[in-house]
């Protein structure tokens, strides 16, 4: 179930809550093909299925950045804002790619307030840590602290 902060004082609050974990998300091969195109990556781990067959690896895997950049669209299901004026991506800290995500793996976000702290203009700047997991895997695709502003509504 999402949580919903009703403004910026809840979320302020909301340092140590348990987000939980949202549903599971496929990872296709187009997906990753994709991604490699917008972002001029094309390594052959990624793109080259006969070659990324023939390796080590045993099929292509996806960029860790892809991973990385579905945290917006993964934490979706965990919370949401109502009451605010915006909320701004701040940055990233601690980020890890601990296993590969293949083409046909589900990923899903856990998600948990890791801190909140005053921010500008009445904001608030919070650390929420997520692990993105692979379902049936004991290691997940990506460890990271995302830093993120909520700001009250304007006027």
């Amino acid at each position: 179930m999402t949580h919903v902060f009703h403004g910026v004082d809840e979320f302020r609050a909301a340092t140590g809550l348990d987000l939980g974990a949202g549903d599971w998300f496929e990872i296709t091969q187009d997906r990753i093909d994709s991604f490699a195109d917008v972002t001029e990556d094309w390594q052959w781990i990624h793109v080259d299925r006969e070659r990324a067959a023939a390796s080590d690896v045993g099929s292509t895997v996806a960029h860790g950045y892809l991973t990385l950049s579905l945290i917006p669209r993964l934490s979706s299901e965990l919370f949401t804002f109502q009451g605010i004026g915006r909320a701004i991506n701040y940055g990233l800290d601690k980020v890890r790619f601990p296993s590969f995500v293949r083409p046909g793996d589900r990923i899903r976000a856990v998600g948990r307030v890791a801190w909140t702290r005053e921010a500008q203009a009445g904001g608030v700047l919070a650390c929420v840590h997520y692990v993105i997991e692979v379902e049936g895997r004991e290691k997940p695709a990506c460890i990271a602290e995302a830093l993120m502003v909520a700001f009250p509504p304007e006027g």
